[in-house]
Order: C-alpha cells, then sequence, then structure tokens
C-alpha cells in the first residue's frame, strides 16, 4: 500500500509529495502499524554497531531535513531507520523560503532545494521530543541537527546556536551544528575556523555532555577539511558530519537550461557521491578513530553504504535514496548490506 501511495505521490508536486509522504509515514508510526512494519522491516541483529556512546541497530539512518519537526520518529523506525536525524531547528520558529523551493532532477537521482530551514522552532520541537521520550516505547537513536534563524545576524549566531542546544540536548542522544546549509544567507562562513571554533565551544558547553558533532559542506577544498577537523580534535567534540548539499552544478543529465530555471539551492543525492567519498576520506585521514564520521551524500544502494562504512565511516545517512527508491528503503539498504557484507549476489 505504502509503495502504491509513494508511487502516486512522486507525480505530484515535490513538497506537496513531502507534505502527504509525511502523513502517510506517521500513520505508519501509530502502535499496531509500528508493530507489524516493524517486524518486517528491522534491520538483522548482525548489523549493529557502536557509535556515539550509543547502540545502533544498523548504521543505516535518516539524515536532517526530512522530519524537521520531529514529528515522525516511530514511523520511520517502523520503516527501519534505526536513527533519525530531526531538524534543521532554529532557535525561533521560521516559514522557511519561497515556494517553490524544492525540485526533482529524476535523470541525476538527485534534488535541489532552497527550503530555508522551515520549521517549528527550538522550543515547539523540544516539547515534541520530550513527549516522545514521556511515553516510552521503542525509539531509534535520536539526533538533532540545530541551525541559525534566518531573523538572526550572523554576529548573533553564536547566542542563536546556544539556545536551541539549551533546549534541545536535554532531549536528543546527540546534537548536529549545521552550518553548511547553502540556503542560509551567510551560513556558510561560519566554517571558518575563526568563527566555528568558538561558535562550537559555546554550544558544545551548552550541550552539558550530549555527544556534538559538526555538519560539513562538499565544496570546502581539503585544507579547509582538515582545518575543521583540527578543531573537532582540539575541542574534543563527537565528529562530524560528512557531508550537506552542495551549490555545484556539474555533469549533471539533465539540461543546462532546466537546472537554471530551478534556481539556487543546494543539490542533493547521487551528483554529491564523489565529493562525499573524497571528503570522508580525508576526514579518517585527519581524525583519531574515536571520533565518528557520519557519511551522507549520495547513498543509494548495501553496497554503497559498505563503501562508505569500509572507507572509515561510523554510520551511514540517506535522504534522497529515499525520495526515490520509496517507503522500504532503509530495509532495501540493510538487506544489501548484509548481503554485501556476506559476499552474496544482491537480489532484484
Amino acid at each position: 500500500m505504502y509503495s502504491l501511495l509513494f508511487a502516486v505521490f512522486k507525480r505530484l508536486d515535490p513538497e506537496l509529495t513531502h507534505h502527504w509522504g509525511m502523513l502517510v509515514i506517521q500513520l505508519a508510526g501509530l502502535p499496531v502499524i509500528r508493530k507489524f512494519l516493524r517486524s518486517r522491516y528491522a534491520p538483522d541483529p548482525s548489523l549493529a554497531v557502536r557509535a556515539l556512546g550509543h547502540e545502533f541497530g544498523s548504521p543505516v539512518g535518516l539524515a536532517a531535513g526530512f522530519d524537521k519537526n520531529a514529528v515522525a520518529v516511530r514511523g520511520f523506525y517502523a520503516l527501519g531507520f534505526d536513527h533519525v536525524e530531526v531538524g534543521t531547528v532554529t532557535a525561533l520558529a521560521q516559514p522557511g523560503n519561497p515556494k517553490p523551493r524544492l525540485f526533482r532532477l529524476p535523470a541525476d537521482r538527485a534534488l535541489i532545494n532552497r527550503m530555508g530551514f522551515n520549521n517549528d522552532g527550538a522550543e515547539v520541537v523540544a516539547t515534541r521530543l520530550a513527549a516522545l521520550r514521556h511515553w516510552g516505547g521503542e525509539l531509534p537513536i535520536i539526533g538533532v541537527n540545530i541551525g541559525k534563524s534566518r531573523a538572526t545576524d550572523i554576529a548573533g549566531a553564536t547566542a542563536d546556536y546556544v539556545t536551541s542546544a539549551t533546549l534541545l540536548a536535554p532531549h536528543a542522544d546527540y546534537l548536529v551544528v549545521n552550518v553548511s546549509s547553502p540556503n542560509t544567507p551567510g551560513l556558510r562562513g561560519l566554517q571558518e575556523v575563526s568563527s566555528l571554533k568558538p561558535l562550537l565551544k559555546a554550544v558544545q558547553e551548552a550541550a552539558a555532555g550530549t555527544p556534538l558533532l559538526v555538519k560539513i559542506s562538499p565544496d570546502l577544498d581539503d585544507q579547509a577539511v582538515t582545518d575543521i577537523a583540527q578543531v573537532v580534535t582540539d575541542l574534543d567534540l563527537a565528529g562530524i558530519i560528512a557531508t550537506n548539499t552542495t551549490v555545484l552544478r556539474e555533469n549533471l543529465a539533465t539540461p543546462a537550461a532546466v537546472v537554471a530555471g530551478m534556481g539556487e539551492g543546494g543539490l542533493s543525492g547521487a551528483p554529491v557521491a564523489e565529493a562525499s567519498v573524497r571528503v570522508l576520506a580525508l576526514l579518517r585521514q585527519t581524525l583519531s578513530r574515536d571520533k565518528a564520521v557520519i557519511s551522507v551524500g549520495g547513498v543509494f544502494t548495501g553496497q554503497e553504504v559498505k563503501q562508505r562504512l569500509d572507507a572509515g565511516a561510523s554510520l551511514v545517512q540517506a535522504y534522497t535514496g529515499f525520495v526515490y527508491r520509496g517507503p522500504t528503503f532503509a530495509a532495501l539498504l540493510t538487506r544489501e548490506l548484509r548481503e554485501a557484507l556476506s559476499g552474496a549476489s544482491p537480489r532484484a
């Protein structure tokens, strides 16, 4: 039923598709439905991994951007994701950028988005996460991705992030500082070490022991990646998420005029894979093994998950693959990963 619904949704406007898809996923999180789906889609116990001080049922998780407001965490868990990163959440609620702001590039297995951190705000999301914890039951590992409010000037960014961290860290299994989205003016400038180090130090103090990571861009050069890795080491942070979306539009199968018509925004999916792997490899050369590296960008198959793990990833996240492969995506990834690890030939 879910696959049929998603096949219909994919013919509609991408953001409308996302809205209706999220409603279906919320239904998947209802107790009886969740129990049934989880019995079918839970990963094999052999895939369990330990990272960030937690036991993960598998290395496969959902990247930030899909469940911005923590409304479908149980539904994603039912569908086989053993960690879900919610957000990006900002200190102030905000509607995001004007529509249209989400576009499909099927020929490239890619998306362009300029959503602009549309979310309900840190206080509301914190209350929602607290309720999830209060009602108990099985939950995935929950990460919370925080960003700067658009209404906040760059000079006030640290205080803005600290507000979000203070509210959200008590309800998160790990916290992520997003300084790499291309859709908030000036945000990527916070990746400069002179700005980043004091920002992360302040958020680390506000997080009060909750594992803290920073999410970086695939468009950074090698020196910038190495510099950020050094900051993570100096502050003894939990790790890095590599990577966010790209602003580049190189080697796409979609006609250039069509892409140009979509306008600005971050490109995700298969075209980001090469850069994401490059950054992962560089981080593993510069970071100690006790620092987690969560690899995200262009992951569509279990074999690709294995490749990221072999390259040193602690965990692997996906987003665009879920859009293109449908609601059983997490289960497909973990099944394919198990087959790849065992050396079996993948099933069609």
